[in-house]
């Protein structure tokens, strides 16, 4: 599994979270090992490894690895159900609500590796006072811009509004240039910008109306729906795309195939290497009728310990390591995450410049972690009901139909 494709299922999660997770065995008796699962490849969390046990000669890290988003929450669930949990593990928008609700995740609240990290960070993962995730970045989603393509076409800025995004798609499509391309193995991240900016607009009450029986999926969702779908209704991207993974995506776009993705910062840092000379720029999302342009995007995933372990001391240091300016230092280099803590300024790519300061005020939205309660089977549910719609097979109505059946019954 290549990086791009790790984090963009992880966005749309990312493992521009800091989050790496552990999982194993259990936890040595000894207390001298801390067992590790992270999401992040061996590549990734080796030079972070290295350096903790550096810094921490009394403790040996035993780490296997296994890849987000589904594959990761059912080898936790599995381990965590059989009783044999990780010292530390990874919170994710897919999980919390089971953790939280099934005692198996430690209140981390008032640790001195908590003090640098915002409260829309900690309430993300935390409740009724409580934490029990230390995400230690964000990420958000937005449009990556090929400018030389768009230059072939007159366009000088990247559109603001939805309808002027779709009149470009076309005029690209006309110049024989792919317009546009979004994996759809996982919420897509226009859908997701769409429905936060709408969010915000109502004061954030929008979910709270839909989980409280005040509103419904069909209500909310419908028109944003049918307006996602005008991608693939007015041909400005085949309905058989829907099989694309993430890496193909984003190989035509370092390849100049393809004028805009769907992209978080870790696909600017994998388009740095794949196309250095590329000329590249990410902004928000498109706002539609009338709403403001935004970002798909979340408090990225956080460790948390395992309040049965027997190594809850080497965890905290463990946390506490990765939460220092060293740690995220090292963590960052890799994956060029856009941290949040107050004691270190990530160097991040100038392509980003028009994201960041919405990304680190907390400005982004993703629909798993908004939802209350049953975010795993309503995840599920949501993207496979929006597959068959791009294919044509259903319309947006019934995939909002689909996830008020999804809800009644979980």
């Amino acid at each position: 599994m290549t990086r791009h494709s790790r984090h963009l299922a992880a966005a749309l999660s990312l493992a521009t979270a800091l989050a790496v997770s552990a999982c194993g065995g259990g936890g040595a008796a000894d207390g001298d090992t801390l067992t590790l699962l992270a999401w992040d490849s061996e590549e990734v969390m080796t030079p972070v490894l290295e350096a903790f046990e550096e810094a921490h000669p009394d403790i040996d890290v035993e780490a296997t690895y296994s890849p987000p988003v589904a594959e990761y929450i059912q080898a936790l669930q599995t381990r965590v159900l059989s009783g044999t949990a990780p010292d530390v593990f990874l919170i994710a928008a897919e999980n919390k609500t089971n953790l939280i609700e099934g005692g198996h995740v430690l209140d981390l609240a008032g640790e001195d590796f908590l003090a640098g990290v915002p409260e829309f960070n900690q309430q993300t993962y935390g409740a009724d006072g409580a934490v029990y995730g230390l995400s230690l970045s964000s990420w958000g989603a937005g449009i990556l811009y090929n400018e030389d393509l768009l230059a072939e076409v007159g366009a000088e800025e990247p559109p603001d509004t939805w309808d002027e995004f779709l009149a470009l798609c076309a005029e690209l499509k006309d110049a024989g240039i792919t317009p546009y391309l979004e994996p759809l193995d996982a919420m897509p991240g226009v859908l997701s910008a769409f429905l936060g900016a709408y969010d915000a607009s109502t004061g954030h009450t929008m979910d709270d109306e839909i989980f409280s029986g005040a509103s419904t999926f069909e209500e909310t969702w419908t028109p944003l729906l049918e307006q996602y779908n005008r991608l693939y209704d007015e041909d400005l991207v085949t309905r058989d795309t829907v099989g694309l993974g993430p890496d193909q995506v984003e190989a035509e776009f370092a390849n100049g195939r393809v004028a805009m993705m769907i992209a978080g910062p870790w696909n600017v840092n994998s388009v740095r290497e794949a196309a250095p000379d590329l000329e590249v720029r990410m902004v928000p999302i498109p706002g539609v009728d009338g709403g403001e342009p935004f970002l798909a995007g979340a408090a990225a995933p956080g460790l948390a310990i395992n309040p049965e372990s027997g190594n809850i001391e080497a965890a905290k240091a463990f946390l506490s390591f990765f939460a220092s300016p060293e740690g995220i230092e090292i963590y960052q280099a890799q994956l060029g995450a856009i941290t949040v803590t107050d004691d270190f300024e990530p160097p991040l790519d100038p392509a980003l410049d028009p994201v960041v300061e919405d990304v680190r005020a907390g400005n982004v939205y993703l629909p798993q972690i908004a939802w209350q309660r049953a975010e795993d089977v309503l995840n599920v549910e949501a993207v496979a009901q929006i597959q068959r719609m791009v294919q044509g097979e259903i319309t947006p109505r019934e995939v909002a139909q689909a996830l008020d059946r999804k809800l009644a019954s979980s």
